[in-house]
């Protein structure tokens, strides 16, 4: 037994040779050491820290892009379920514009379209005209009549006045347009030759 303890104490020799020997020992030692997990667990959080402030990304984005909550949904569970590709992927469809953006834009277009419309023309000379005229005052031609107690404009189609809520008669919408159709250029017929009997 006692020429076994120096084969014994040989070997143990030997493997720390061995190890001495080995140049990447350093490094595998590093990869081993407490300091290298607890970053590599750091890191790994800092990723999935990372995975959810792109999915709340998406979702603080959609909701000021998309109208449709389902939509929203979809684009949410994509940044979930495929990390980093989701947010890319959500990134290249999204709409290019806020919703705030299209209703005003909308809202402009609406305005601009009641400012042109605004302009109003006589229906026989087509001279502009203003809302208040009872009569063209370039040809004439009757476009609204009078309120017969506080004289403003009336449509043709109303039954009442809207300022002193008198009731508009018949005749007076009526005389409008027997007026208008007076006013109109009539149509010039050719004159058949007489015939003799």
């Amino acid at each position: 037994m006692a020429w076994l303890i120096p084969l014994l104490v040989d070997e143990t020799t030997t493997a720390a040779a061995a190890t001495d020997d080995n140049p990447f020992q350093p490094v595998l030692d590093f990869f081993d050491s407490p300091t290298f997990q607890a970053g590599l667990k750091l890191g790994g959080f800092l990723v999935f820290a990372l995975w959810l402030a792109s999915a709340f990304f998406v979702f603080k984005d959609a909701r000021r892009r998309v109208a449709d909550p389902v939509l929203i949904a979809v684009a949410v569970a994509t940044a979930l379920v495929f990390p980093f590709v989701g947010v890319l992927i959500y990134t290249i469809l999204r709409p290019p514009e806020y919703l705030d953006d299209v209703r005003e834009r909308e809202l402009e277009i609406r305005a601009m379209e009641r400012r042109l419309g605004s302009d109003q023309r006589c229906p026989y000379c087509r001279t502009e005209i203003e809302a208040s005229y009872l009569v063209c005052p370039i040809c004439t031609s009757k476009l609204k009549a009078a309120c017969r107690r506080c004289k403003a404009p009336l449509e043709q189609h109303w039954k009442v006045c809207p300022y002193c809520e008198t009731e508009a008669r018949g005749d007076e919408t009526a005389g409008i347009e027997a007026a208008s159709t007076a006013a109109l250029p009539r149509a010039r017929r050719p004159r058949l030759p007489s015939q003799s009997g």
